[in-house]
């Protein structure tokens, strides 16, 4: 994509920071969830997704849809984003009415401006590659009314993840037709999906236009899409808030994938406009205390020799192997066990098998249950 091209793209950014990130508790609470912490360097998941787009856009281009814990947290951590921009739901609605929004409200101010929507909490290596194939995806999206996904060449038979079913690549070799969306399978279709070769992990990262979206709204979300056409009317006035708060939650909790593209897709590949440029980049969805383990094992080579990746304040270990530790005030010894997830914060500690790790949001649902709101 030329650099004249790309200047005449009006490129704006929407960045999903919701959720709680329950399974990274103890250490993300409701008002410090993972895209607010750095669980990777110094700087936090949000800091970076924002620093990786820079040299295509800028915060005064750039949305955040989060939810009203998180809201001060990150205008903190990201002082030169506009307040306007730093949109607040009243309630979780899943990424359908979050990505519709900011389609309704982009849509009011330029139709043809293309979204690149973006999760707050991923980590990309090759920011370079990550550029490139991003300046193949908005150009796409700019030629017409297509929807592109980036999409991940799987490593091996996730279950965690959703799956694009690919077809023949376009004319130019840029893309790759999308056949269809699948969500999350079990083992046995997972082996399956990867020995086929064309299926790619859903990185949850899409681009298309302002006005491409909020038709696909009102097309496939017909309830939810006046209602957010509502709020949008409102936005800039004094009543924004108070349509904000009660529209909002009437709209259907689902997310894009389920509302948009996947019946996108039934109408066959080469009429639904969908599009999967492949991911060429390093790319992980930190999803777990084991999955952050892996990371810094494989790919940031922090581990020790016997596969302790440990911040801690000095640590010993002794027939101990393959753990996570996080005690970063506190020297730390290990003596006989392995394979163990150790995360001390100062209320609370957090010990659980490695393999375990992806129930660490359990025990929040029983910490809210028995109305332990102080550790949540």
């Amino acid at each position: 994509m030329s650099e004249s091209l790309l200047n005449s793209i009006d490129f704006r950014p929407v960045i999903l920071a919701g959720g709680s990130g329950t399974r990274f508790w103890p250490r993300s609470r409701r008002a410090r969830a993972k895209q607010v912490l750095a669980l990777d360097g110094e700087r936090s998941m949000i800091q970076q997704t924002i620093e990786r787009l820079k040299p295509l856009t800028s915060l005064d281009n750039t949305w955040i849809i989060t939810n009203k814990y998180l809201s001060r947290e990150i205008a903190d951590q990201l002082p030169g984003l506009p307040a306007a921009q730093l949109v607040q739901e009243p309630a979780a609605r899943n990424t359908a009415p979050a990505c519709g929004l900011a389609a309704f409200l982009i849509e009011k101010q330029n139709p043809d401006a293309i979204l690149g929507v973006f999760p707050s909490d991923h980590v990309i290596g090759d920011e370079p590659r990550f550029l490139r194939t991003l300046q193949k995806a908005v150009a796409l999206a700019a030629a017409g009314e297509n929807i592109v996904v980036l999409g991940i060449e799987p490593e091996r038979p996730e279950t965690g993840y959703g799956y694009i079913e690919t077809g023949d690549l376009i004319p130019d070799g840029s893309a790759l037709h999308v056949r269809r969306f699948t969500e999350k399978p079990n083992q046995h279709k997972a082996e399956e999906f990867v020995a086929k070769g064309n299926y790619f992990w859903n990185s949850g990262m899409f681009l298309w236009s302002a006005r491409t979206l909020a038709n696909a709204i009102r097309e496939h979300v017909p309830e939810t899409a006046p209602l957010l056409e509502a709020i949008a009317a409102a936005y800039g006035t004094p009543q924004f808030d108070e349509v904000f708060r009660d529209l909002y939650p009437k709209c259907e909790n689902i997310s894009v994938d389920y509302a948009v593209l996947e019946p996108r897709s039934a109408k066959g590949e080469h009429l639904s406009h969908l599009y999967c440029v492949r991911a060429d980049f390093d790319w992980n969805d930190l999803g777990s205390w084991a999955s952050l383990y892996e990371y810094q094992m494989t790919t940031r080579m922090r581990g020790d020799s016997d596969g302790n990746v440990t911040e801690t304040g000095g640590h010993m270990a002794i027939d101990a192997s393959d753990n996570y530790v996080y005690s970063p005030k506190k020297f730390v010894a290990l003596v006989g066990i392995k394979n163990l997830v150790i995360v001390d914060t100062e209320d609370a500690l957090l010990i659980a098998h490695r393999d375990n790790s992806q129930d660490v949001g359990k025990i929040v649902k029983e910490l809210r249950e028995m109305g332990k709101d102080e550790l949540i």
